[in-house]
């Protein structure tokens, strides 16, 4: 049934509203396993009852027009069990409803499965015979397989709002102006501003909607991309006719023929001249082609979806590329939307025109989400179900705190968010207050406060909220703004601004750190595992060229200013550690023999990011001078998630006793080794945590600039003794959520429960 499975998935994927999904599924769900009938029936969140949506067999006339409560019937049952329901006779079951007029009576033999979605049923899939017997295990499996694939297309269309109403019955659908997306928190804030689509090039499934303003222009445009294309074709044939016999040479043409006048081009002609732009017109038809050849049966005709794509991209890469030449305008507020958004990508914007952005793709801990953090950009992650490439221009409502998007808002909600976001501003110019100020608590325990950056822009916004220190500079972004390793020199500029801007207060700078979610467009690594490969420290020790002129470029770049201090990622055991020193000696004695003066060797650290690294923290902490806690991917290692998969955002959890039991391992570690540690992951930066994390001894606190002022009102409002009190309390908790719940009442103990986020009732 795999390949039955396979086509009906590949069907569906064609279709454009639910109720043509559900007819689908019914019709060839009954088909495929030679059933008399198939339904589908929705639970409406209005009513909370399940109403009769589709189906084969059937009578078709009650669809939408007939429902049951949670509790009745066998459909409420399989939906309250979560799990299949197999009989042979139904009508002898306790829980079988009779419901007249449908057809079912004579129906004996049933089999319901739930149609589920994280966690929440949204329906109950059903197929039933006359003949009284058990549908065996594959027929069950197979039921299980398609409500699987089922509930992810019911969930998106009920997200954008695509659901409709099926038949008559509303199914929380949302009308297009207010529609809400749900993603995941990146940065905290609120945005209100108009949506700029960026798209991969030539990724025909990420073309943004849009309108063309001059048909005849547009099609022009079109035909000469297409004409470009068929002399590549033309030119690659000739290129390659000595290499390839006859029969294979025979491709160019069918490509040739694919891209005829009356072909392909009549089609996307055809959506040009409704007055849609030639990047959409044409990714409309090469992806309803894709699909229909992969539905195909024969296998030959099935490989065949791979030829028109790669013509579509050829086209589409014409046609972007001239497009590109026109500068994309950002309006005043712009929030960018992409499916997934990397740290160029921000840099391309004007940075007074930007106000938030949202990626499709991706997690809170993201390196883009962590850069929008130390922005202070309000950013949404995540949000799988957006369909960002139909809301160019829209205006948007980016609620950072939530992780909710709002397209097109009406005029009462925008007020509110208006009125939110005005809050937001007072509360922060409260707060500039305190840049004076010590960061100690009421009994005068001093915690430095240091901030994490790795832009230039970063490093008066870091100074004009207090920051005594960067804990974490990202060496890594200049890295990623270029297409090639920057040389000893043009790093050496670099790295002086970041220790001139903030001398003498120490700057913490992380070597080179790639890999995981980070790869160089000119170094591209690809892994199976990214987060358990090639990475960190691991990179740079294979590449000890490239680790060699980073070490050096800080070296030289501290002269004169003495306020550098050198951190190792990713390190996992003793002699990887020895050989980075061995590497830093060296470079530090061939840089006195160069120059022929004496140079200080600055503060080496080690970061702590995996459980290796945790509980060998003694034995690190002594060739060291400090230990610094990457709390990112230490919480990603500890609890087995991918920090950048949105599937799993709500299990990495900062907060887990487990997470904490690490923490309080290192500080005391290395506090018995008489050495500092802090952490630099962005738990520094949460206000609540900040309390955990000062009471367990930790003497640094590195975080972005914009956490900075609400994390030291927090610790300027209470005392070391009423921390260490709750860390106690904390310790002996079993789940995130109890943490979380002792330290939200211990804020509003406070009266500061204000500063973790606004009232966004």
């Amino acid at each position: 049934m795999l390949d039955s499975l396979r086509s009906i998935v590949q069907e569906l994927n064609g279709l454009d509203d639910l109720q043509s999904v559900l007819d689908t599924i019914a019709r060839r769900v009954q088909a495929t396993m030679g059933t008399e009938v198939c339904s589908v029936y929705l639970l409406d969140k209005h009513t909370d009852r399940f109403v009769f949506s589709a189906t084969e067999g059937l009578n078709k006339s009650f669809v939408g027009k007939i429902s049951m409560a949670r509790d009745e019937g066998l459909v409420g049952q399989v939906a309250k069990r979560e799990e299949p329901i197999n009989l042979h006779d139904a009508e002898s079951h306790p829980n079988f409803l009779f419901m007249p007029g449908i057809g079912e009576e004579r129906y004996s033999s049933f089999l319901g499965v739930p149609i589920i979605h994280q966690r929440k049923v949204l329906g109950v899939l059903i197929v039933q015979q006359q003949t009284q017997r058990r549908f065996d295990e594959q027929e069950e499996a197979f039921l299980v397989t398609m409500s699987a694939q089922l509930s992810g297309v019911i969930a998106h269309a009920q997200a954008t709002g695509s659901i409709g109403f099926v038949n008559g019955h509303s199914f929380d659908g949302s009308a297009k102006k207010g529609a809400r997306f749900v993603g995941i928190s990146g940065a905290p804030g609120i945005a209100i501003g108009q949506a700029v689509i960026i798209s991969p090039p030539a990724d025909l499934r990420s073309v943004p909607y849009r309108k063309c303003d001059d048909i005849d222009a547009e099609l022009a445009f079109f035909y000469q991309c297409l004409e470009a294309v068929r002399n590549d074709i033309q030119e690659l044939s000739v290129k390659l006719s000595s290499r390839l016999a006859r029969e294979e040479q025979a491709l160019f043409d069918v490509y040739l023929s694919m891209l005829a006048d009356n072909a392909l081009a009549s089609e996307v002609d055809e959506h040009i001249r409704d007055g849609h732009w030639a990047q959409w017109a044409l990714s409309k038809v090469i992806l309803t082609h894709v699909r229909t050849f992969e539905s195909m049966e024969d296998a030959y005709l099935q490989e065949r979806a791979t030829d028109v794509k790669d013509l579509g991209r050829r086209v589409l890469a014409y046609l972007q590329e001239a497009a590109n030449t026109a500068p994309i305008k950002y309006p005043d507020k712009t929030i960018l939307v992409g499916e997934e958004l990397t740290a160029s990508m921000l840099g391309e914007v004007p940075p007074d025109n930007l106000v938030g952005l949202i990626s499709v793709r991706g997690s809170s801990n993201s390196h883009v989400a962590i850069l929008a953090r130390s922005m202070g950009i309000p950013t949404v992650m995540g949000a799988v179900d957006l369909p960002y490439i139909q809301i160019e221009n829209s205006e948007l409502i980016l609620d950072g705190y939530n992780g909710y998007v709002f397209v097109n808002p009406a005029e009462e909600l925008r007020s509110r968010f208006q009125a939110i976001y005005e809050e937001e501003l007072e509360l922060n110019k409260g707060l500039e207050a305190l840049k004076d100020l010590p960061c100690e608590t009421t009994d005068h325990h001093r915690m430095p406060l240091w901030v994490n950056t790795g832009l230039m822009a970063d490093v008066a916004r870091s100074l004009d909220r207090g920051a005594e220190g960067v804990g974490l500079y990202r060496t890594e972004v200049p890295f990623l703004l270029r297409d090639r390793f920057p040389s000893e020199e043009e790093q050496r500029v670099i790295y002086r601004q970041q220790l001139e801007a903030f001398s003498p207060r120490p700057v913490t700078m992380r070597t080179l750190d790639i890999g995981g979610d980070k790869s160089l467009p000119y170094f591209p690594i690809t892994e199976d595992n990214p987060f358990l490969g090639w990475r960190g420290i691991r990179v740079t020790l294979d590449h000890p060229e490239i680790f060699l002129v980073q070490v050096r470029a800080m070296l030289k770049a501290n002269v004169g200013l003495n306020n550098l201090r050198i951190m190792l990622p990713m390190i996992s055991s003793v002699p990887e550690l020895e050989e980075a020193l061995e590497l830093i000696y060296r470079a530090h004695d061939e840089l006195i023999e160069e120059l022929g003066v004496e140079l200080q060797l600055p503060e080496i650290g080690v970061m702590v990011e995996v459980p290796a690294a945790v509980y060998q923290a003694r034995e690190l902490a002594r060739r060291v001078s400090f230990l610094s806690v990457g709390s990112n991917d230490l919480t990603q290692y500890l609890l087995a998630v991918d920090r950048n998969n949105a599937r799993v955002a709500d299990i990495y959890d900062s907060f887990h006793p487990a997470v904490l039991q690490a923490l309080k391992k290192v500080a005391d570690d290395s506090h018995t080794e008489k050495r500092k540690v802090g952490i630099c992951g962005e738990l520094a930066g949460d206000p609540a945590a900040a309390i955990l994390l000062t009471a367990m001894g930790y003497d640094v606190l590195s975080m972005s600039s914009t956490n900075l002022p609400k994390v030291k009102a927090v610790i300027r409002q209470m005392s070391l003794s009423e921390m260490v009190a709750l860390l106690d309390q904390a310790l002996l908790m079993e789940s995130s959520q109890q943490v979380r719940e002792l330290l939200q009442q211990a804020l509003v103990d406070a009266g500061i429960e204000r500063l973790l986020r606004p009232n966004l009732s």
